[in-house]
């Protein structure tokens, strides 16, 4: 499958997953690139730059050198699904962290490997998305403005304009990927990320 070239040179996350290691599922260590996430939303947009970017940095905040452990993190987002597209933000999260809300797995007998109730919306948290591990209580604040060096919905007016022209149309989909690409070149203007205790 055609896809643009740099997808290839955005950072892979990797993580272990205990639960995916005790069911038989290889050694639990899993790598997600971007197109995983391009895959599984079915679209490569500023929203889920910005799910898989928060994810990352937020990541090696938590973790440093550590390989991230999937399915010991909470996540508190704090907007409503429906508010920037936030939904899809927190489906990209959800997909590397494992964590999940009222949907999530349950655990196996005893509560082990639960991720039910880790991923939340509407948090009363100060960021747009706060991040915790569960083994050591350590947690980062994370912002996310695409604003800060593109515009999308100036790119969107372009192609949904009625006097848009054949030259708009036919280089919509090239303009709007490197939309996208910009924000990956900038992750360090687009994300803050903020330690919010010293454990």
């Amino acid at each position: 499958m055609k896809y643009p070239e740099f997808f290839n040179n955005i950072e892979k996350i990797k993580v272990k997953d205990p639960l995916a290691a005790f069911l038989g599922a290889g050694d639990g260590i899993f790598e997600y690139s971007y197109y995983d996430m391009v895959k599984i939303t079915g679209h490569s947009c500023a929203t889920v730059a910005g799910g898989y970017l928060i994810v990352s940095e937020g990541l090696k905040h938590l973790y440093g050198t550590e390989i991230p452990e999937r399915g010991n993190i909470k996540v508190e987002i704090s907007k409503s699904p429906s508010e920037n597209n936030f939904g899809v933000i927190g489906f990209v999260i959800a997909a590397v962290t494992g964590a999940g809300g009222e949907e999530g797995f349950s655990g196996i007998p005893n509560g082990r490997f639960k991720r039910r109730g880790l991923l939340s919306f509407n948090a009363n948290v100060p960021f747009d998305v706060v991040m915790t591990r569960l083994d050591n209580g350590k947690r980062v604040g994370i912002n996310y403005n695409p604003y800060a060096v593109v515009n999308p919905k100036k790119i969107l007016k372009t192609i949904l304009n009625p006097e848009a022209t054949e030259e708009d149309i036919k280089t919509f989909p090239h303009r709007f990927q490197k939309m996208v690409e910009t924000i990956f070149e900038n992750r360090n203007k687009v994300i803050t990320v903020k330690a919010l205790n010293d454990n």
